[in-house]
């Protein structure tokens, strides 16, 4: 059993980069149904984009510079996902967006039929860590997502939102959360637009805000002193020469745009006009850093948490390549025990209720004694360099099918 995850994230490759991999839940599905030459989960997000597999993985799928890319196998592959699932890996310490992100992930992956054994006990248990480690610690205590640091990071460079008016693009729940802290900070009148105009006016309804328009965005602009973008586009929403006009227009009155979209829905170029504030995904790890320190503590507890879970599951894998294998065993040794006893049964025809129960009884003990010691021998070989010799032998000895399982590849 070869376990290993492969990805980038937000530590080693920046968003230019990760934004390339930045999958939907449909081309996830597609690559995993495309893929299916052994147990697979992809995990995507804004900040990471990871590939967990049982076996090879395909190696064309992170065409970028090995730089920005990371891999782990086995026990280091398990504390990995650990700490993901408890955002101790997340751009923001103890945000709990991951654990759901974890979840999905791994029920498409399930959907699609490409888990199995292996990575359905993963993962089940990191999602069991997660939840302890936000249940057990204060990780989560005053953490900050990732729509309030944006919205901290354009109170901190305007100086006040007090009286301000934004622009929101985008009507799913990263959009609505920043919405809410922009309220919270002073933000008086709140403009809301989407390809969807339902869904628009659903959560300018919401906020008590107003729904806008696609195609009157620009218009909208003129005005506005805060603009957040948060639309899932695969392409950008929010142009250069478009912003040039409309900055013109305005007499290049100063508007601070966010977007913390992955890809990216605003052409980096549009930073460069005069009068316009720029800021990604990336630049708001300074924000994070303030509120980081209260939290790291808790994460000392939490690692914890995640040592000992990731030990326990490590021992239970270990085990696990024999598992198939000592159940054909045992299902060999019972159809022989039955077939005898059905045999002997037609024979001994006189005997009571309770004498069939005592010898039914004694043959199963015998089975289970005679087994007792070849499993305990294969247990004892499992993670060494003796467990392919019982594997083999053991299938030789008794004719019997492992399921497929590979041993000795620890």
């Amino acid at each position: 059993m070869h376990l290993t995850v492969i990805g980038l994230n937000h530590r080693t490759a920046p968003i230019d980069v990760r934004e390339k991999f930045s999958l939907s839940k449909d081309a996830i599905r597609n690559f995993l149904i495309e893929n299916q030459s052994g147990e697979a989960v992809l995990l995507s997000t804004c900040n990471r984009t990871e590939l967990y597999c049982v076996g090879d993985h395909p190696t064309n799928f992170f065409d970028c510079p090995e730089e920005f890319l990371y891999t782990f196998d086995g026990a280091d592959c398990i504390k990995h996902l650990f700490e993901v699932a408890s955002s101790l890996d997340s751009l923001v310490l103890g945000e709990g967006q991951i654990l759901s992100q974890v979840k999905e992930a791994y029920a498409i992956a399930k959907e699609v039929g490409a888990t199995g054994t292996v990575l359905n006990t993963l993962f089940n248990r990191a999602i069991a860590v997660g939840k302890k480690v936000r249940t057990d610690t204060k990780i989560a205590y005053n953490s900050i997502s990732v729509s309030y640091a944006a919205v901290e990071l354009a109170a901190k460079k305007l100086g006040s939102l007090v009286g301000r008016t934004a622009l929101i693009y985008g009507a799913g729940k990263m959009a609505e959360l920043t919405a809410q802290h922009l309220i919270s900070h002073g933000v008086e009148k709140i403009f809301v637009t989407n390809h969807h105009p339902e869904r628009a006016r659903a959560l300018a309804s919401k906020l008590g805000g107003e729904a806008v328009a696609w195609d009157e965005t620009g218009t909208r602009s003129l005005n506005v002193d805060v603009i957040v973008t948060s639309t899932g586009a695969p392409h950008y929403v929010i142009k250069t020469q478009r912003t040039r006009d409309i900055m013109a227009r305005r007499n290049w009155k100063p508007v601070f745009i966010i977007d913390i979209a992955v890809p990216r829905d605003v052409d980096p170029e549009v930073g460069s006009i005069d009068g316009v504030t720029l800021y990604n995904i990336d630049d708001l790890e300074a924000v994070v850093d303030e509120h980081v320190q209260q939290r790291r503590e808790e994460a000392v507890l939490a690692r914890k948490i995640i040592d000992e879970a990731t030990a326990e599951l490590v021992e239970r894998f270990k085990y696990m390549p024999f598992q198939p294998l000592m159940a054909s065993l045992s299902e060999r040794a019972e159809e022989v025990r039955q077939r005898e006893m059905r045999r002997a049964s037609s024979k001994l025809t006189a005997l009571t209720v309770e004498e069939q129960r005592v010898i039914d009884n004694m043959t199963r003990m015998i089975v289970r004694k005679l087994l007792r010691l070849p499993m305990m021998n294969m247990n004892s070989s499992a993670g060494t360099p003796n467990e392919k010799f019982y594997a083999d032998a053991m299938k030789g000895l008794f004719d019997l099918d492992d399921g497929g399982v590979q041993c000795g590849q620890n």
